[in-house]
């Protein structure tokens, strides 16, 4: 277990880094959710990678996707199954292990190779169809229930395996302490409720920030870029 632990932190390491790299030119191929799943339904056998660890692939994955990355040790006798004629599908949890995968693909001849803006968050977000081990987590009726009982709800929504999630919950430690009961925080995860995330059909990466007031969104948010700043005006405004 701790082996494997080690591995996704490696991996995401990697990701982050070759991500902060990434050029305009790199994100030529970066596609929405609603283009990635059109361009898949046109092929007759769609090529699609899921280049997150295998651990996170047993969880939920893209339905026809084959799960390989960088890391693996069968990744070159896999590409060379692969035909460089016909589309390449590229994703992971964000942009940065898919970008890295595809871009190895360019430069092994493959002219055509799309990768997933947003990553699985955003397919989720969405509200395409998605394999998923999960039983049963948050459901609709829970959530509204949540925002009909609390004037000021704070939603963090993202995956246990995502780096820029886990950055998210000192900042929510943060406003718990400061807000106190006066606002209710809810964490979802892709682990355990992607129908939820896939009924609110508007994640469009992960982490994904959702503010409500007596029940409406006052504001929407992806990432983690000043986001203290953008919360703590929200909040100021909301409470």
């Amino acid at each position: 277990m701790l082996r494997k632990l080690q591995l996704i932190v490696l991996s995401l390491m990697l990701s982050t880094s070759i991500f902060a790299q990434t050029n305009e030119n790199d994100k030529k191929n970066w596609i929405s959710a609603d283009l990635f799943a059109s361009k898949i339904e046109q092929q007759q056998k769609a090529q699609i990678i899921d280049a997150r660890s295998a651990e996170e692939f047993a969880l939920n994955h893209v339905n026809g996707a084959v799960n390989v990355n960088l890391q693996d040790a069968t990744y070159s006798q896999f590409v060379e199954k692969l035909n460089p004629n016909q589309p390449v599908f590229v994703y992971s949890i964000a942009n940065g292990r898919s970008v890295a995968l595809a871009k190895d693909l360019g430069t092994k001849g493959f002219k055509e190779v799309y990768v997933l803006d947003g990553g699985i968050g955003a397919w989720v977000g969405s509200g395409k169809p998605v394999f998923t081990t999960a039983k049963k987590g948050l459901t609709l009726a829970e959530y509204n229930k949540i925002l009909a009982s609390n004037k000021v709800v704070l939603v963090d929504i993202g995956s246990k395996y995502c780096g820029s999630c886990k950055k998210v919950k000192p900042i929510l430690e943060s406003l718990k302490k400061e807000h106190g009961e006066a606002l209710k925080i809810v964490e979802i995860e892709l682990e355990d409720s992607p129908q939820l995330i896939a009924s609110l059909k508007t994640v469009t990466s992960f982490p994904y920030i959702i503010l409500y007031k007596q029940g409406n969104i006052s504001l929407k948010k992806s990432g983690i870029v000043e986001l203290k700043g953008v919360l703590d005006t929200a909040l100021a405004q909301a409470l």
